[in-house]
């Protein structure tokens, strides 16, 4: 095959603990996830229907990389997540087999420009240009499940300068692992190299050039970094 212009790489992550690499297919995220988030940006909890959004790939920044300030926003706010990403997909699956398709955790940053956010909210427009833009998805290494295991009841925790900004219990997610997988495959088909940011817990707040990160999924994963 001959391609009109040079192909883009395939954005990738490192598998820790080898010299694998993640090929990454698609960025979903999932919104309003924990009780205490929704509550802080006003908003109500769906547990009938979750929230759904998506990054591209190459918005992953990884290897505890430096995050370059966006641009068209005053007011760019952190929020930590778990991050999931798939070995297999398919379409309907059930939640019983969801974690059959996992094939490592991190943990990652759903960055977001907070004002372009609620400009589109006031005028009910989509959130892409709030959360799918350039260098939006800082990730950790992925951990296997083959050698870690599915966490649970793990804290999730976010570090800015060294003080400390968000903090949660895994078990404070309103849909889990299983749900998320399965309630996504209802509208998309999952594929292998899909990454998933499960939510955020309450404390998100603004980012400053200069500042530095460390979010931490406890027993699994750790990200630092550094906005410029």
């Amino acid at each position: 095959m001959t391609y009109a212009l040079a192909p883009h790489a395939i954005p990738s992550i490192p598998v820790a603990g080898t010299d694998l690499r993640f090929p990454v297919h698609r960025i979903y995220c999932i919104g309003r996830n924990y009780a205490d988030h929704a509550a802080e940006m006003g908003a109500t909890v769906d547990r009938v229907q979750p929230m759904f959004f998506m990054k591209p790939n190459d918005a992953i920044v990884i290897n505890d990389g430096d995050v370059p300030y966006p641009s068209a926003t005053q007011e760019l706010h952190h929020e930590v997540e778990m991050v999931v990403a798939l070995a297999r997909g398919g379409r309907d699956i059930p939640a019983a087999h969801a974690l059959e398709h996992v094939y490592a955790y991190g943990v990652g940053l759903d960055l977001t420009r907070r004002d372009l956010q609620s400009i589109a909210k006031k005028k009910g427009n989509p959130w892409d240009t709030a959360k799918g833009f350039d260098h939006s998805a800082p990730v950790s290494n992925l951990h296997r499940v083959a050698e870690h295991g599915h966490p649970s009841g793990r804290a999730l925790t976010l570090e800015v300068n060294g003080e400390r900004r968000q903090a949660t219990d895994l078990s404070q997610m309103i849909f889990n692992v299983a749900e998320i997988i399965h309630e996504l495959s209802k509208f998309y088909e999952l594929q292998s190299g899909d990454l998933i940011f499960t939510g955020t817990p309450a404390g998100v707040a603004l980012l400053q050039r200069g500042d530095r990160f460390r979010a931490v999924l406890e027993g699994v994963a750790t990200l630092e970094g550094r906005i410029i």
